[in-house]
């Protein structure tokens, strides 16, 4: 069941932030039911109140260890109790560390799907995380026609056939990443930019609508959390130093 954690290590005893780094973890969503209570105890009200809206069990058990991880994970770096950090939102949803939690000008994001998520933290810099599960025959779904830019669509229409799925999911985990990072989510529209997607080229942002200066404000990375995923990260500036760890707990199953 954890086959796609494997790849990466599991957490270090220390963690040390540098200016130019930004730590991923890794982690399972599927937890027993005694691990899924003591997180639940470590969310704030206005969480839980948005788990008890989930009509499905399971998708409401992810809620939970989903933002329960959060604050065990952003509690290791601020050196404070995970149910005592206090979050606040923006304009367009995106969640950041409210100013009575913010001991250092810590960014974080996070994404998951399908059982895993991916959590980003970074030291003064905004970042975005996008975490996609790999599903066959999604070229059939005209996805990239919706919501491609138009020198995207055609990048992916040029590649031979075995080569369109992996550019695909290239594709959608850089630009789900880097509006994320905006912090504008969906309120920015996916073919007002364009970004790398051919297997082997190096991630990057190659126009956006923002202005000429955009693309050079930031960086892109693709990520490896394990088979049948893909993952991308967005972060502002350059010369960055991702760090990858899996999130030490034992799942169910």
């Amino acid at each position: 069941m954890m086959s796609h954690l494997i790849p990466w290590p599991f957490e270090p005893n220390t963690s040390i932030l540098g200016s130019n780094d930004v730590h991923v973890w890794c982690a399972s969503l599927d937890l027993k039911p005694s691990q899924l209570e003591s997180l639940y105890e470590t969310l704030a009200e206005d969480e839980r109140a948005r788990a008890r809206r989930y009509h499905a069990q399971k998708d409401r058990d992810h809620f939970i260890v989903a933002r329960g991880r959060l604050r065990e994970i952003l509690s290791r770096y601020l050196k404070i109790s995970a149910n005592k950090i206090h979050f606040c939102y923006g304009a367009y949803g995106k969640p950041a560390l409210a100013s009575s939690t913010d001991r250092q000008p810590l960014h974080f994001n996070i994404s998951h799907s399908h059982g895993m998520a991916l959590y980003a933290i970074s030291l003064d810099r905004e970042v975005g995380i996008d975490l996609e599960r790999v599903r066959p025959g999604v070229m059939k779904e005209n996805i990239a026609q919706l919501f491609f830019s138009p020198y995207e669509v055609e990048k992916l229409r040029s590649l031979p056939d075995d080569l369109q799925q992996k550019a695909f999911f290239n594709c959608w985990s850089r630009k789900e990443a880097y509006i994320k990072a905006r912090g504008e989510g969906l309120h920015i529209k996916l073919d007002s930019f364009d970004v790398s997607l051919c297997p082997g080229e190096p991630p990057t942002l190659l126009r956006s609508s923002a202005g000429p200066d955009e693309s050079s404000r930031w960086s892109l990375y693709d990520l490896n959390p394990g088979k049948d995923y893909a993952a991308a990260i967005a972060v502002e500036g350059h010369d960055i130093r991702i760090k990858c760890w899996q999130w030490g707990e034992t799942p169910t199953g």
